[in-house]
């Protein structure tokens, strides 16, 4: 088939003839048009972080100038605002090219966007200096915005969480290797996350703040030292006189990263695993609860506060217990203690329930990451340009989270990331070119509107 041939194809009139009630006439030659209006709104928050700038000034570009004809910032925008609006291959954000409205917002003012090839080899082109320089280069916008938006007001504590989890692999990438206990090939990468604490507790928001690839048989605490001591200063830097308190799971209970937060004059919570040591001294508090939850067939709980000190520790720490008898169906007794070293101190009820807890929201932010934003596509050879593919669905990510914060007192200040993405981003759009000036005609039937002016007006107004 010719050119001129496809061109009429293309165009021709698709009628569905006995399946509505009416006629219905489709084709493919209507005015510029796309099918996502929304990236406006990344593009605007974009610009008002400066993200995606301070990223590509992170990257060395190693191409020869003469031949290149597609800008770091351009593709590192191309990349970035496709995973958000759910682009997430090359492949698909190569399709985006021609979009009407991608290349507006990615600042291509002629000429169409990057193929999927080129894009694929730029990706390939990220070495371990650019990983580390770009995970910098995030972790200090990030928290630069943070301050702007949160500020200090009414601020008693910054919470840091860190938590990994696994990105499944298939194929012969880089340092992928087995891991038991996830049962598959896999790499482990590190989450970083902040969260403040103000008069009426803690916030809901988890802000996402970094995120390192680790090989599939790094140890749980592997490289948690190293991130802290970028994030760390910074939040100092940010909130200066703000408590810091850092939450770990039990794969951090080693007596470096204790001996390190102790260092830092951090707060910090760690979950421990138990032991005969533990179990004895929790002894006397499952009794407790024991008797009570025999007494009112219903689960029971005491909370207390022990002193212990591991061969391996220098010095004696508080642990809080969580003394648990869980009852079962059948009336049966189950003993279910847990334990958090911490240096708080506050109830221990308190540090517990109110506190150590929250950490559990932490995964409902990683479920969007791996669900939404394509945190597990790390599918290239080479380590690094999986990491490099790792801080793209950060950064596109951290731009999801700030839409979520401008939608702030509507329907959709807690909708998820693939909520927002189908409410706000896949909007239809009708964009036109007079001049200088470009036009882009929403719907004015489109359900969502009030929602996406203000979360428009918002963005222009962000201080930067």
């Amino acid at each position: 088939m010719n050119k001129s041939a496809k061109q009429d194809a293309e165009v021709q009139e698709f009628l569905f003839e006995s399946v509505f009630e009416q006629e219905v006439s489709v084709s493919f030659d209507g005015a510029e048009q796309s099918s996502d209006g929304g990236a406006l709104l990344l593009g605007a928050l974009d610009q008002k972080l400066k993200l995606s700038a301070a990223l590509a000034a992170a990257f060395c570009d190693r191409r020869q100038a003469g031949k290149i004809d597609h800008g770091m910032l351009e593709m590192l925008r191309q990349r970035i605002y496709g995973i958000a609006s759910g682009y997430e291959d090359g492949n698909d954000a190569g399709r985006l090219s021609r979009d009407a409205l991608f290349p507006l917002v990615c600042g291509k003012e002629e000429g169409e966007l990057a193929s999927a090839s080129t894009l694929c080899r730029w990706e390939n082109m990220a070495g371990w200096r650019d990983g580390l320089k770009m995970l910098r280069a995030l972790a200090e916008t990030t928290i630069r915005q943070l301050r702007r938006t949160r500020g200090r007001k009414g601020l008693r504590r910054i919470i840091l969480d860190l938590d990994p989890t696994d990105d499944a692999t298939h194929g012969q990438q880089e340092f992928s290797f087995f891991n038991g206990y996830y049962d598959s090939h896999c790499y482990l990468p590190l989450l970083a996350f902040v969260a403040f604490e103000g008069a009426e507790g803690e916030e809901p928001e988890q802000h996402l703040v970094a995120a390192l690839l680790r090989s599939g048989k790094a140890h749980g605490s592997a490289c948690a030292r190293g991130l802290m001591r970028i994030i760390l200063p910074l939040l100092r830097e940010a909130f200066p006189g703000v408590p810091i308190c850092v939450r770990l799971d039990g794969a951090y209970a080693t007596p470096e990263v204790f001996s390190f937060l102790e260092a830092q004059g951090v707060e910090y919570m760690v979950n421990m695993a138990s032991n005969a040591v533990l179990e004895k001294l929790a002894a006397p508090f499952l009794d407790i609860a024991r008797e009570r939850a025999r007494r009112t067939k219903q689960t029971a709980k005491v909370y207390a506060r022990l002193w212990y000190r591991a061969q391996s520790w220098p010095q004696t720490r508080a642990v809080i217990v969580k003394a648990e008898v869980v009852v079962g169906p059948d009336g049966s007794l189950k003993d279910n203690p847990r334990f958090v070293v911490n240096n708080l101190d506050e109830v221990p009820r308190k540090i517990y329930a109110r506190r150590y807890c929250r950490r559990g929201d932490v995964e409902n932010r990683i479920k969007e990451l791996k669900e939404t934003l394509a945190l597990g596509r790390t599918s290239c050879s080479s380590f690094w340009a999986n990491q490099f593919r790792v801080l793209l669905s950060a950064a596109a990510y951290v731009l999801m989270q700030g839409l979520r914060a401008a939608c702030a007192g509507t329907a959709l200040e807690r909708a998820q990331a693939q909520r927002l993405r189908d409410l706000l981003l896949k909007v239809s759009a009708r964009v036109s070119r007079v001049t200088r000036r470009v036009y882009v005609e929403l719907s004015s039937r489109y359900a969502w509107a009030a929602e996406w002016r203000q979360a428009a007006g918002r963005i222009v107004a962000l201080v930067t």
